[in-house]
């Protein structure tokens, strides 16, 4: 269990969050979520005691391990599996049929053990430290956008992991659908203030959606309360009889505040621009095979053949490393098909997101520059229509592309595809530095996108909203699913690579210690059962009594609006034990976990765990 007070922190300036105040619980399962540059990633390295915090508490439990997915590549040791098992404890360095386990879940083979840690790409390198993470299973497992190098195989392992994961974690991801299939509560930073609720992300927003509205609400009766006090004194205060009751009211209006109205959000949106094309059929493709040394022993596919027809919805799935990024290279025209035939109808207008075109945007130019380069004949105000769809307000558009973000780059090269007409949209993991709000935004143009559509994605959400047909990368190359997504699930499915030789290893050894290990696991549940259930039912009487403060609050505050003494009098000692109320609740679930922690140390110490 972490818990965190008042905390406030500002970057640059900025006022990121004030006075949050959140507690993760035993085994909750917590995504976090929020529009980038809210302060996901900044909550986490002050979690990680890697950032300083401008003011509040953070109780951390005697022996509370926390534990991360470092984006810092560093590696020491001569293979894969020796850098991976250097975290074991000194009790488990043996053990190393864990790491295995966790290492082919993420897509490593037992080949990949023996290689240098070095010689891997640098996606498989992040999975590298997303394995170190796993293996050491601290009590709180901080995981910064973990999905990012992982193939739709290797996330839906890392789900089922995590889902069964005994210690807490705190999950931050693009991909809603990922979230949403293992959190058990979802905590946001939400107009510089950090929320939690428990369930998913639909509910979460619900949640937040309820609490604008009621603000709304008592913003407008209070207004509205205002002007009718303002009235009054306006008329009365010259006049001697009515003097004293407009002095009154005066002192009322001053005590009653005020509440701001809340600005509407910027949002990323997306307006792909449209050209007209005559044709059924834009594209054919005819045996094509592809390598990068022309050599057809290390064809990434071979004898592909298919078709995009005018208003197609394709989707390119599959492992890493296969193939997909390098098949819409070739479709775009940046690579060329080693075996094979392409016939392309002479109004095809492609617009091409990839990493390599980002990868080439121009340095030196302001994002207004850039995005000007895409087409000549667009007209300044179009360029900064589009700046402002991409959220690129202001003076913030004449900055160089050379000082901005990752993320803000994607943008970029997105804006430049808006700035030309195209009837087919070639997106390579397009979701990857946007935010839930964007990703929502993206799938409904892609939904009212008039062209054709292929994309490359490990974002089931995605793939499940837009996909009529897949080109599927596996094993033996690459094929076509007529199909949707749903579809293929069904019919045919991810294999299950993660069940290799490495959980043979525990072997006969194991079994006979089976007796022995029923009886403390037995023991074990009898101890920790109580405890949990007892943790549970605080957690519940805390969101509950936490829920009634605020209701009691809202209640309080259009009393003091309406000058209603007798309601003030019944809300206001009310709020006040409801308060005291949850300190202690806090004070009981502190204690709890404390004892839950030392009786889970123990039974792990005893098992071996």
């Amino acid at each position: 269990m972490i818990q965190v007070q008042n905390l406030s922190k500002q970057y640059a300036g900025q006022v990121l969050f004030e006075k949050a105040s959140f507690l993760i619980g035993s085994g909750e399962k917590v995504g976090l979520v929020g529009r980038n540059g809210t302060g996901k990633t900044t909550l986490i390295k002050i979690l990680r005691g890697l950032e300083n915090y401008d003011g509040g508490e953070i109780a951390i439990p005697r022996n509370y391990q926390i534990g991360a997915l470092d984006q810092h590549i560093h590696f020491t040791k001569a293979t894969l599996l020796d850098e991976v098992t250097q975290v074991l404890k000194d009790d488990e360095e043996h053990d190393t049929y864990k790491a295995e386990k966790i290492l082919m879940g993420l897509g490593f083979t037992t080949k990949d053990f023996t290689r240098s840690p070095a010689h891997f790409s640098g996606g498989f390198q992040v999975r590298i430290n997303l394995a170190k993470a796993l293996l050491q299973r601290p009590s709180l497992l901080l995981l910064d956008e973990p999905t990012n190098y992982l193939d739709i195989v290797s996330m839906s392992w890392l789900k089922k992991f995590l889902r069964q994961y005994a210690g807490e974690v705190l999950l931050i991801t693009h991909d809603r659908q990922f979230m949403d299939e293992v959190v058990t509560h979802v905590m946001g930073i939400h107009r510089k203030v950090i929320k939690k609720f428990q369930g998913d992300t639909g509910h979460f927003y619900q949640r937040i959606l309820e609490e604008e509205e009621l603000h709304e609400k008592t913003r407008q009766n209070l207004e509205k309360k205002r002007k009718e006090l303002m009235t009054f004194i306006s008329r009365f205060k010259a006049k001697a009889s009515k003097a004293s009751q407009a002095q009154s009211k005066a002192k009322q209006l001053e005590r009653m505040g005020k509440l701001d109205q809340l600005r509407d959000e910027a949002n990323l949106s997306f307006a792909f621009n449209y050209k007209e094309c005559p044709a059924k059929m834009l594209m054919t493709f005819q045996n094509i095979s592809f390598s990068y040394d022309q050599r057809p022993e290390s064809d990434l596919f071979r004898n592909l053949s298919f078709s995009i027809a005018a208003q197609d919805r394709i989707g390119v799935v599959g492992k890493n490393g296969k193939g997909k990024s390098t098949l819409l290279n070739v479709i775009a025209g940046e690579l060329t098909a080693r075996t094979g035939t392409v016939h392309s109808h002479p109004s095809l207008r492609v617009g091409f997101f990839g990493q390599t075109n980002i990868q080439r945007l121009n340095l030196e130019n302001t994002i207004i520059q850039e995005i000007a380069t895409a087409n000549s004949e667009i007209t300044m105000q179009r360029i900064r229509n589009i700046c402002g769809t991409m959220m690129f307000d202001g003076d913030m558009a004449k900055k160089k592309v050379d000082v901005i973000s990752g993320g803000e780059r994607a943008r970029v090269m997105l804006g430049k595809i808006l700035a030309c007409p195209t009837n087919l949209l070639l997106l390579d993991e397009p979701t990857n530095h946007l935010d839930m709000q964007s990703i929502q935004s993206l799938v409904t143009e892609i939904d009212d996108y008039p062209g054709a559509l292929m994309v490359v994605t490990h974002n089931e959400m995605l793939l499940h909203a837009f996909a009529e047909k897949l080109i599927v990368f596996g094993e033996n190359g690459a094929e076509m699913f007529l199909g949707t997504y749903q579809e293929f699930l069904d019919k045919i499915g991810w294999d299950d690579d993660s069940k290799e030789e490495s959980e043979k290893k525990q072997g006969s050894s194991h079994k006979n210690q089976k007796m022995q290990r029923s009886e403390i696991i037995l023991e074990r549940a009898k101890i920790l059962g109580p405890l949990k259930l007892e943790i549970e039912e605080l957690e519940k009487k805390i969101i509950e009594h936490e829920e009634m403060t605020k209701k009691i609050e809202v209640k309080l505050l259009n009393a003091y609006a309406e000058n209603n003494a007798s309601l003030i009098q019944e809300f206001s000692p009310l709020a006040g034990k409801l308060k005291v109320r949850v300190e202690e609740l806090y004070s009981r679930l502190e204690l709890a976990h404390d004892e839950l922690l030392m009786q889970e140390t123990h039974y792990r110490d005893l098992l071996g765990e």
